[in-house]
């Protein structure tokens, strides 16, 4: 057996021993390659997926798309997170108030449902970064057994690959705040812009996308390989005549290029 072998049926026996488990699906590939092994395990099983202003479209509809393929029942619930002063606020706590909220709606759905266990797709490399919502799933006692089987990033995209599940090498998303630089306030507004400014530059090939949204500049983010490609003169003006339609007032290149979580550099950790 090799190990990539071992380790996936050792997360399947953590899985069975569950017996039934609500996942916080978010369409991502470590959640879809737990609800993959979710359904190789044969466990009763329901996905919920939180929908909202601070949701990517293309994770919701890779989310319906992979519970239907897996045959998992699937559950969209809306979240109303700009609703919340502490969200809104944006501090460096903002993760654990969305969190909170998702894994309060979930925990209600598990005692009125039977279901045993709470599950989200946390992964070993996300125990290393600045995550506040680890707080809010210790909280509610919310497992993350991909954590438990000791599933690197790295060995979730390879194991995703071999088990055949689409979007294996998706770059990693996140839901739409993590944008904007703690401190700021996050409007309605600001986050449809990002959203359209990110969804323009995918629309032209760039796979590692961010838009950071600084007030009235937006730093881009994209992969090391595919910064030539913005600094095309073609391509660098286009890019700018849309994102100042979209309300930014100066568009700006990051020249190191996307990496997650660059908005943590800000804080003392």
């Amino acid at each position: 057996m090799s190990e990539f072998e071992s380790k996936l049926t050792n997360l399947l026996e953590i899985l069975k021993n569950l017996k039934s488990a609500v996942l916080a699906y978010s369409g991502g590939v470590d959640s879809t390659f737990l609800l993959k092994a979710l359904k190789l395990s044969g466990i009763r099983a329901l996905a919920v997926t939180a929908v909202s202003e601070i949701t990517p479209h293309n994770d919701l509809q890779t989310a319906k798309r992979m519970a239907k393929e897996f045959e998992i029942e699937h559950r969209i619930i809306e979240t109303d997170e700009l609703s919340s002063e502490e969200f809104v606020r944006n501090t460096p706590e903002r993760c654990f108030y969305c969190k909170d909220a998702l894994f309060k709606n979930l925990t209600d759905v598990a005692l009125s449902e039977g279901y045993a266990f709470i599950l989200d797709g946390s992964q070993l490399d996300d125990t290393s970064d600045y995550r506040p919502g680890k707080e809010a799933a210790k909280k509610y006692n919310v497992r993350g057994p991909l954590i438990e089987a000791e599933f690197s990033k790295k060995e979730v995209r390879e194991l995703s690959r071999q088990l055949g599940i689409p979007f294996w090498d998706r770059p990693s998303s996140s839901c739409l705040a993590t944008r904007f630089p703690y401190g700021q306030r996050i409007t309605r507004e600001a986050l449809k812009r990002v959203e359209s400014a990110e969804e323009f530059l995918r629309d032209f090939g760039f796979h590692k996308v961010r838009v950071r949204d600084q007030g009235g500049i937006a730093r881009i983010e994209v992969g090391e390989d595919e910064i030539d490609l913005v600094l095309n003169v073609a391509m660098r003006k286009m890019i700018y005549m849309t994102l100042k339609a979209l309300g930014y007032t100066f568009v700006s290149l990051d020249l190191e290029g996307y990496r997650s979580g660059s908005m943590n550099r800000t804080i003392d950790l």
